[in-house]
């Protein structure tokens, strides 16, 4: 069982009329910018939950899609074709114009990253730049990938992980291109979300869940300890990274919500403690049954005094405790009767390895290569 952390998916926004700004110059521009709002509002009802359409009805919008995620997904990439075609647009009009229109805009969203979220108060942020636009939208997509991701993991685990992946690129793709445009305009206390750091945060960990997930069809595929154990571990190496990349972050002064830490360390704990019972069975495998005790006692005493998050995620690590528990005593009971090693220190116990094996998928931006003429004063 995965841990849930569904949090970077909850954004609201407020109502954008591109048409109300944007003068356009001819019938062709009007309509394309109507388009845009539309399919912007659709995007907007449906995650401040603020819709009056049907099931029925949105099923049938989105093309016979039943998933909610599915339906926002297809929202979303609707949306964004439409929307780069216009940050390219706005790129060609003078800087001082630009800054007029994107102003007159009032792009706002609220954080689901910042503190302010954990206290149910929905604070908007408004930065006057279209790329804040496409940046959150970004953000949001691979928000939500990652939970269509977990919605199709007991049916489907290749698709899982490679959803995931997707999320990876999305996020990479958002740190690398999207957001360094936006640090010139960053205003005091901008959303966590803005941050290239935090958008790099957010691929590790969607690239540890795909590889979370790629273990768990190792497992069902009956691979051996050894494999396994590194397959874990490569996940708390990926999760080593995001940690790395979010205390710097945090050092920075950046105001994020102590939860993703949280999550994070969770997370690293769980598949420490399952790389490490893979671990010892591969070691009592190759006849090291005192390492293999030392391996399980260690870890499990590690976990038993630092873990700590969200209260859902208390079930999850007491039967994960319990496994790796249970069959520490059966080899300790394997020891005193048949072994009779001797138990190694904690200095002397052999250390894990770890192995990556999932890498992001590129995300190429669409964008739909329609003119727009505007009517700009001067």
């Amino acid at each position: 069982m995965m841990l849930h952390f569904e949090q970077p998916s909850k954004l609201k926004t407020k109502k954008i009329v591109f048409e109300d700004v944007y003068v356009a110059h001819d019938s062709a521009t009007l309509e394309q910018l109507k388009e845009l709002s539309s399919r912007r509002r659709a995007i907007e009802e449906s995650i401040n939950e603020s819709s009056s359409i049907t099931k029925a009805i949105a099923r049938e919008m989105s093309g016979g899609l039943v998933s909610c995620h599915e339906q926002d997904l297809h929202r979303i990439t609707q949306y964004l074709p439409l929307l780069e075609n216009l940050c390219l647009h706005n790129e060609e009009i003078t800087n001082r114009q630009m800054h007029q229109l994107d102003a007159s805009l009032k792009i706002r969203w609220s954080s689901a990253l910042s503190p302010s979220y954990l206290f149910r108060s929905t604070k908007f942020f408004q930065i006057d730049h279209l790329l804040f636009e496409l940046g959150m939208i970004l953000f949001l997509y691979g928000a939500i990938l990652r939970e269509r991701a977990l919605e199709v993991l007991s049916t489907d685990l290749v698709q899982s992980a490679t959803t995931f992946r997707e999320a990876a690129g999305i996020y990479h793709h958002l740190a690398l291109n999207v957001l360094p445009s936006l640090m010139a305009v960053w205003a005091p206390g901008a959303p966590p979300e803005t941050h290239p750091s935090v958008s790099t945060v957010m691929s590790l960990i969607c690239l540890a869940e795909a590889q979370a997930v790629a273990t768990r069809k190792a497992e069902e595929n009956g691979n051996s300890s050894s494999l396994l154990a590194k397959l874990h571990h490569g996940v708390t190496q990926f999760l080593d990274e995001a940690s790395g990349v979010l205390e710097t972050s945090l050092r920075k002064g950046r105001d994020i919500a102590p939860n993703l830490m949280e999550f994070i360390h969770c997370c690293k704990s769980l598949h420490a403690l399952r790389g490490q019972r893979y671990h010892a069975e591969s070691l009592k495998a190759s006849d090291h049954m005192g390492a293999a005790i030392g391996v399980l006692q260690s870890e499990l005493s590690k976990v038993k005094k630092n873990v700590w998050g969200d209260t859902k995620w208390k079930s999850v690590f007491e039967k994960e405790i319990h496994n790796a528990s249970e069959v520490l005593q059966k080899f300790v009971r394997e020891n005193n009767f048949v072994w009779h090693e001797k138990i190694p220190s904690e200095i002397e116990l052999p250390l894990p390895q770890g192995s990556k094996i999932v890498d992001s998928i590129p995300y190429s931006p669409k964008r739909w290569e329609r003119h727009l003429s505007f009517k700009i004063a001067r």
